[in-house]
């Protein structure tokens, strides 16, 4: 009976990967920003208010958006790095640690682990004037706004 203990307690250590046992599989990011009360996405998914915390998974790169009325969307992409724990699996779990840690996740570090987004007012409000005529142009136009003129070039002489 004590041979089976054994030969399982090294099977399983030998199957399991060294970084998803020390660290996991996911890790635990702050958003933050100023000012307060923004929209956090994450991968287009709405996961809170600012300040929050969200765990994410290291199997991949995340692309962060905040957003806050009146004030230019924050954008930026949550990295993968190579885990230290990379070196104990060379050591203690050889391949088989490798892929299940290549397979987790476990292997890499998301960073940065805090997100701080300085939110800057939209310039378009600064520049508002009674009886003034604005022109704006976008490259990503809303499908929700009604068409009201097209603006053709002419050459002047």
């Amino acid at each position: 009976m004590r041979k089976w203990i054994v030969v399982l307690t090294i099977a399983v250590l030998a199957l399991t990967g060294c970084a998803t046992i020390m660290h996991g599989s996911r890790q635990n990011i702050n958003f933050f920003s100023t000012p307060e009360g923004a929209t956090v996405k994450i991968d287009g998914v709405n996961v809170g208010l600012t300040p929050v915390a969200k765990e994410l998974s290291r199997k991949s790169e995340h692309k962060v958006e905040i957003l806050l009325e009146g004030y230019e969307p924050f954008e930026m992409m949550i990295e993968q790095r190579v885990s230290g724990w990379l070196f104990g699996n060379i050591l203690f779990g050889g391949i088989p640690g490798l892929i299940i840690d290549l397979a987790t996740g476990g292997l890499f570090n998301l960073t940065p682990e805090q997100v701080k987004a300085e939110l800057s007012e939209a310039q378009l409000a600064h520049l508002y004037k009674e009886n003034t005529l604005y022109v704006a142009v976008t490259l990503n136009p809303d499908p929700e706004w009604e068409k009201i003129g097209q603006l053709t070039p002419t050459i002047l002489q």
